[in-house]
């Protein structure tokens, strides 16, 4: 019996899912944040910054569109940190809190490379269908291993730059440079992943007979 055929999404779709869900859930928390600290001070910023998401929020209900369940946890996650930030009265404390979450994800990566489960595998599968036949591939395996300890040199790389700056820069400079550089560097490793993916897909089409397996790498 055949394989499904799989065809992963040209750049261009990808960009456009992509690029509204980072302005919404990246570029924008972060503007409203720096604009607000400029004219309130930091009680104002906080609350702005919880008010912005929970208007996101309000603002798929009211449309009757479905809640993302990652929206409803950054909801949860940025009260919490707005609330220590608010308590200890320090931006340093509240943009340091994701920092070493992030710092905890980048050792799990690692960690689940050494158990052999990938998260990247498990991330990627939560966005595109890949059929069990590519799954089980060896050059498949060795793909999502060695791009899961891409990831977690990239996370750890972002949160090192990103708590210096908060810690020897002013809150402004440490917004301006820190999403520069983490943008960057993500936007480097996201169009390597891709274009390695690719890459592994046509190899893998190469090598095994079509009546096997079907894929185009778009």
């Amino acid at each position: 019996m055949n394989a499904p055929s799989f065809t992963l999404p040209r750049i261009t779709a990808l960009l456009r899912q992509a690029v509204p869900k980072l302005l919404e859930g990246v570029v924008a928390p972060l503007a409203v944040f720096y604009s607000a600290l400029a004219l309130l001070g930091l009680d104002g910023a906080l609350i702005a910054a919880v008010t912005w998401v929970y208007t996101g929020v309000l603002w798929r209900v009211i449309r009757r569109r479905p809640v993302p369940g990652t929206m409803i946890l950054a909801a949860i996650a940025i009260t919490a940190r707005a609330a220590l930030g608010w308590w200890t009265g320090s931006a340093v404390v509240y943009f340091l809190q994701p920092e070493l979450g992030t710092i905890c994800i980048s050792v799990a990566f690692l960690a689940s490379v050494r158990l052999n489960r990938p998260l990247v595998q498990k991330l990627t599968l939560d966005y595109i269908h890949l059929p069990s036949t590519v799954l089980g591939h060896e050059r498949v395996r060795r793909f999502f291993a060695r791009i899961t300890l891409l990831w977690a040199f990239v996370l750890m790389a972002n949160s090192t730059v990103s708590i210096w700056l908060l810690l020897h820069q002013s809150i402004g400079t440490y917004l301006l440079v820190r999403t520069s550089v983490v943008a960057a560097i993500s936007g480097v490793a996201v169009g390597f992943s891709i274009y390695a993916f690719r890459r592994v897909l046509r190899r893998l089409h190469a090598d095994t007979p079509a009546p096997v397996l079907a894929i185009t790498a778009g």
